[in-house]
């Protein structure tokens, strides 16, 4: 169990240092899309090390007027 728990930090860790690298934490992420994005890198851990670069669309619909 708890070789389970590191191998996911550590996994967690390394998307956080790609997500860093590409600058997802440059700025306060906008819109639905930047914070997903960034998540999404995160949960990728290491396999955005081998090619893999998730991006997130979401389109909220905007309030009727």
């Amino acid at each position: 169990m708890r070789i389970g728990a590191v191998v996911i930090v550590i996994w967690l860790i390394i998307g956080a240092l790609a997500a860093g690298q590409r600058g997802y934490f440059a700025n306060e992420a906008e819109n639905c899309a930047e914070i997903s994005t960034t998540a999404v890198t995160i949960v990728a851990g290491p396999l955005n090390y081998v090619g893999l670069n998730p991006k997130v669309n979401c389109d909220v619909p905007e309030p009727s007027k």
